[in-house]
């Protein structure tokens, strides 16, 4: 492997000049050239800054391929990340094709793959001398940590992957693939060796940490925490799982409180590279309108049940949609003329569109792309930092309007949450038959990730607040949800639950897709348009460059091969909800 260290000024991240590096293929000779600096040059401050800001990329991606981060324009995803694939494979996004093999091609991974050997774990292994002989334990701490929740979101993607022998160019050029398995228990041996490193002495902390301003005993808890993703996650296969997932629940050492969340937040406003808005917010506040598309699922899941979070989801651009409030239009709406699909009619699904100015897609929509950009609906406040929703219904990223601009980006990206847990022990509840403690959790969780909602309206300075739900509004609808799960029984209170997972961690794709395979629930979700899309992706396919660049990684033969904790049944009937 030909290696090349690069440089780059990052201005802006934390309000402040960083310098960042990362490594890429390349010629080692160019390594002389002044402008570049060897591995043995380099900061452990500067890679472990680069690690920070390329792991939050793993899960949200960037928005144009700035040639600074390790992602390029192109492919059939509309953006990049792990996130978004898994919140569109679980209607928390809209998917835009009516087949799932179409839709999840090998190339379309190349740069999250990319990003997590040869910027995020390359880095890892060249900082880890220096910081080790320098004594910054807290540098590599982080680091063990960021590398764990890398290869462990790897293997819920993909599966088996290259580990042991990976980033070991040019001593091993084809890396063998590893058993999911055995990378879950390296990421858990990285967790125990990344505690007792934020726990011993040190020579010195990051000079710039973007998660807990370097307060240690919070990194402590997130570790701690992700060791409990990861039991949750590994609850079929594995006994012991729920005992180890007890274990830290009765130490108390986690993330339980909202203070403590572990989160991305997007730092700056600024569109030049670079970028370091929201990846969401950029892709979606341009001149020309919104690229994404809204889940007409999501919208109408939330519409339905009053859900006070509508206003921060989602930013309404008009007040009108075809075949609703106005005539049906064939050019900006096209299914407004249609006729629903007797699967959908025999479900009872919504279809096409939805009242009061929420324009989104069905599951499965592919129609192209009409002149509908000034009027879709797109990200609001939270996460993404765009416009809180009063009632403005004018365009976003009007360039003579700087109100239109909402909270320019200023978003998170939510990864480990006190809500989370909840969930989690909720779950945990339920499939221990302990309803009363489910619902308990359910209505723990529900709260703290609505008020941190509510919250990110102050992003947006210009928003009308009178429009923001009140306590009432809030309380009553956690009342509803709460008192709902208490009357059903059975597959009704894992829908309750499963429902309410989805809307709450809207901005978190991994956990949504984790959470469908591991249960099943819910089973309510909108179909995909087409009646035979295929089986539903257990496992995204290899990447295309790693197939063809390593001679141990043989390509699956569909998208239905199980990841190894998922031992539900086989095939497109499962989950329930194609």
């Amino acid at each position: 492997m030909k290696i090349r260290s690069k440089h780059i000024i990052r201005g802006l991240f934390a309000g402040v000049l960083i310098l960042m590096t990362s490594c890429e293929v390349t010629e080692l000779d160019l390594t002389n050239d002044p402008n570049f600096l060897t591995p043995e040059q380099a900061s452990p401050d500067f890679f472990i800054s680069s690690i920070q800001e390329d792991f939050a990329r793993h899960l949200d991606g960037d928005v144009a391929g700035d040639p600074n981060d390790n992602f390029v324009t192109g492919g059939f995803q509309f953006g990049d990340g792990l996130s978004p694939l898994g919140m569109e494979l679980t209607r928390v996004m809209q998917m835009s094709s009516r087949d799932y093999e179409s839709t999840y091609q090998d190339s379309d991974v190349d740069d999250e793959w990319d990003n997590a050997y040869r910027g995020v774990l390359f880095d890892i292994r060249l900082m880890t001398p220096l910081a080790e002989e320098a004594g910054l334990t807290r540098h590599l701490g982080i680091a063990q940590f960021i590398e764990a929740y890398i290869i462990s979101s790897l293997v819920d993607f993909f599966g088996d992957i290259p580990y042991t022998e990976a980033v070991q160019a040019p001593e091993i050029v084809n890396p063998i693939l590893d058993s999911g398995q055995s990378v879950y228990q390296a990421a858990q041996t990285l967790l125990d060796q990344a505690i007792v490193n934020f726990t011993n002495t040190a020579s010195a902390t990051p000079a710039v940490e973007f998660f807990y301003n370097n307060d240690y005993s919070k990194w402590v808890k997130a570790a701690n925490t992700l060791k409990m993703k990861l039991y949750l996650q590994t609850r079929l296969v594995d006994p012991g799982a729920v005992v180890a997932f007890n274990a830290i629940v009765n130490s108390g050492d986690f993330i339980s409180d909202s203070a403590d969340d572990f989160d991305f937040q997007w730092p700056g406003t600024s569109a030049a590279q670079p970028d370091n808005r929201h990846p969401r917010y950029g892709l979606n506040y341009v001149s020309n309108g919104p690229g994404d598309y809204a889940s007409n699922w999501l919208m109408n899941q939330m519409m339905v049940n009053n859900d006070p979070r509508m206003r921060y989801y989602f930013y309404r651009q008009t007040n009108a949609v075809p075949g609703v409030e106005i005539d049906p239009d064939e050019q900006t709406l096209r299914c407004s003329l249609q006729t629903p699909p007797a699967h959908y009619t025999n479900g009872g699904f919504t279809f096409c569109n939805l009242p009061n100015g929420y324009w989104g897609r069905d599951h499965g929509d592919d129609e192209g792309t009409p002149p509908d950009g000034p009027v879709r609906t797109t990200w609001g406040v939270y996460p993404a930092g765009g416009r809180f929703d009063d009632d403005s219904f004018s365009p976003v990223a009007q360039p003579t309007d700087p109100l239109s601009n909402g909270g320019g980006g200023l978003g998170i990206t939510p990864i480990l949450d006190a809500f989370m847990v909840d969930f989690w022990r909720a779950e945990m509840a339920l499939v221990e038959g302990n309803t009363a403690v489910a619902q308990g959790f359910l209505e723990a969780g529900m709260t703290k990730q609505i008020a941190k909602v509510t919250a990110a309206s102050a992003v947006d300075p210009n928003a009308d607040l009178s429009f923001e739900p009140s306590a009432t509004d809030v309380t009553d609808f956690i009342n509803t949800v709460v008192a709902d799960f208490a009357a059903a029984t059975g597959d009704d209170q894992w829908n309750i639950l499963a429902e309410n997972y989805f809307v709450s961690h809207y901005g978190n794709g991994i956990e949504t897709y984790n959470f469908y395979r591991r249960t099943g629930f819910p089973n309510s979700l909108q179909p995909n348009r087409e009646p035979d899309p295929g089986s539903f992706p257990r496992s995204m396919f290899y990447p295309n460059q790693a197939v063809t660049s390593n001679s141990n990684i043989t390509q699956k033969a569909n998208l239905a091969v199980q990841v190894f904790w998922d031992n539900n049944p086989a095939g497109p009937t499962f989950p329930a909800s194609n």
